[in-house]
């Protein structure tokens, strides 16, 4: 957008009206018989005392008449649903072109909308997330991921020839069927053999068994193992059984129908045994180190959605709790000094004693200020340790009192809204958290200013198939944090609230999404949009 300094002349002018636009007679509120022309291309700035026309003419004469011209364009019905309007007091205008009016408000005072949200940056992360995050193990830090049919035919087509290959799955006996009753279903499924400590044993001969021998063979052969911990000791079902080579096409269809029939006979999990040696296992569940993960899906990361939204605060990000700023309201204080202000009191003083008296056998510092604490030193404090109890426990004690009407009392006052314990603040569930991209999850990159978030997604390195898959969505979000960063935004981070906004904080916005859309003659009308940014 050209910037240029104009001065626009109020007085009757010949215009050409494909260049300027040109207003004749405007009369709305106190505006009298006024014309003016316009550039088209330039930055214009109205200027004038309070009182002098100023919105008059730029919002109640030139966006409406360019509202009403789009209304009228529409049909008949798809005007019915629409408020009627009144055409401004003016004679003409002409070379109008579509208008779109950012005004001097803060448009949004839900505590759920945030500069994210309101620029749709938010919505582009959440599919960069589902579609290129990498799922995390908290345990081991390894990546989560699941086995498909794929995975196990190019397993079998990288074996040397002549491996001698076995699919099996886990013999599960349903807690209310015997053993030949379970015997009976697999030879109705079409099944004919078992895997035995490494050996074929087929069903019919197993049936002609008495029913004490079967569970002493299968006793003895501990079925309980899955995966086995050595070789293919255990009781399996026979799925299929190959010998490695160079396959053809129909060979490879045979391999990957007995693949699938073996994840659903398995309820998810399958064992390839090569050379009777130790098994590999295959799952194709989403989960590791014992924990099942949800996969990466847009909702997953929505904090409106009950589906991604942390459970304890519901997505607000705070919860109603004990305010640490309300407990210690001095920070130069030391805990010496009576800088806990609960701790106070003959009764309730006693905390404040046994604190003092344990400190030594932990080295804790009673006489420093509370601002100058390590982390360590604030946790033993907050949290206690094996030689005393801290704030919680204390307020653990009140909370157990609470019949009595002074522990009331005492706990109204420390009250207040908090961050999240659960969530540290980030709105989401924990498993949306252990996503990442680049090796931060979402929550982080919403607390990076927009200038270093534009940093970061250009040294974001991604594989050649993530890449490929996000090229689309990071185009987006770059064009769009740009966007932010041209009308000087870069100093927000995309978690702060749309309420905590200044008005022309909020106007700036607005218009990043409307140059977001990349409209091209379009006129854009700002009401005063450095409102909140003076003193």
């Amino acid at each position: 957008m050209a910037i240029a300094k104009t001065k626009v002349k109020i007085k009757e002018a010949t215009s050409t009206p494909q260049k300027d636009i040109y207003i004749k007679g405007a009369r709305v509120h106190n505006l009298k018989n006024v014309s003016v022309v316009i550039p088209r291309d330039k930055l214009i700035v109205v200027t004038g005392v309070s009182g002098s026309g100023k919105s008059s003419l730029t919002i109640d004469t030139l966006f409406a008449e360019g509202q009403r011209r789009y209304a009228e364009s529409l049909s008949a019905y798809a005007r019915q649903f629409m408020q009627r309007m009144n055409k401004p007091d003016v004679d003409y205008i002409k070379g109008l072109c579509p208008a779109i009016a950012i005004e001097q408000k803060v448009i949004t005072r839900t505590p759920r909308s945030t500069v994210g949200s309101m620029t749709e940056i938010y919505d582009y992360l959440r599919l960069l997330f589902a579609r290129a995050g990498k799922t995390i193990s908290p345990v081991s830090g390894k990546e989560v991921s699941k086995d498909d049919v794929a995975d196990v035919v190019k397993a079998i087509e990288k074996l040397t020839e002549g491996d001698k290959v076995v699919l099996l799955v886990t013999f599960k006996q349903h807690a209310k069927r015997s053993i030949p009753e379970e015997l009976n279903i697999l030879l109705q499924k079409g099944f004919s053999r078992l895997y035995i400590n490494q050996e074929l044993v087929r069903i019919e001969d197993l049936l002609e068994m008495k029913e004490a021998d079967q569970k002493k063979l299968f006793k003895t052969a501990d079925s309980k193992t899955s995966p086995p911990a050595g070789g293919g000791r255990g009781v399996f079902l026979l799925i299929d059984r190959l010998v490695a080579k160079s396959f053809d096409e129909d060979e490879l269809h045979r391999i990957a129908d007995s693949v699938n029939t073996a994840f659903y006979e398995g309820e998810g999990e399958m064992l390839l045994e090569i050379n009777k040696a130790k098994p590999l296992h295959f799952s194709n569940k989403f989960e590791a180190d014992g924990i099942v993960f949800e996969e990466p899906v847009p909702n997953l990361f929505s904090f409106n959605n009950p589906f991604g939204a942390c459970p304890v605060c519901e997505g607000f990000s705070q919860i109603l709790g004990i305010d640490p700023d309300l407990i210690i309201p001095d920070k130069t204080l030391s805990v010496y000094e009576g800088a806990v202000a609960p701790w106070k009191g003959e009764k309730l003083g006693l905390w404040k004693e046994a604190f003092v008296k344990a400190a030594k056998k932990f080295d804790f510092p009673i006489h420093k200020p509370i601002i100058d604490l390590t982390e360590k030193q604030l946790a033993d404090l907050w949290e206690g340790n094996a030689h005393v109890d801290g704030i919680n426990a204390f307020f653990r004690e009140v909370e157990q009192n609470l019949y009595k009407v002074q522990y009331r009392v005492l706990l109204s006052r420390y009250r207040g809204r908090t961050l999240c314990t659960a969530c540290k603040g980030y709105r989401l569930r924990p498993e949306a958290l252990y996503v990442k991209v680049g090796g931060k999850h979402i929550g982080q990159l919403c607390e990076l200013p927009v200038k270093d978030l534009y940093v970061w997604f250009d040294k974001l390195k991604l594989s050649e198939y993530d890449q490929q898959v996000a090229k689309r969505i990071l185009i987006e979000i770059h064009h769009r944090i740009k966007t932010l960063l041209d009308v000087g935004l870069g100093y927000l981070t995309l978690n702060r609230l749309a309420n905590s906004l200044s008005g022309g904080e909020s106007q700036r916005i607005q218009l990043t999404r409307s140059l977001g859309s990349n409209l091209t003659n379009s006129l854009y009308i700002l009401d005063e949009p450095s409102i909140g940014l003076h003193s």
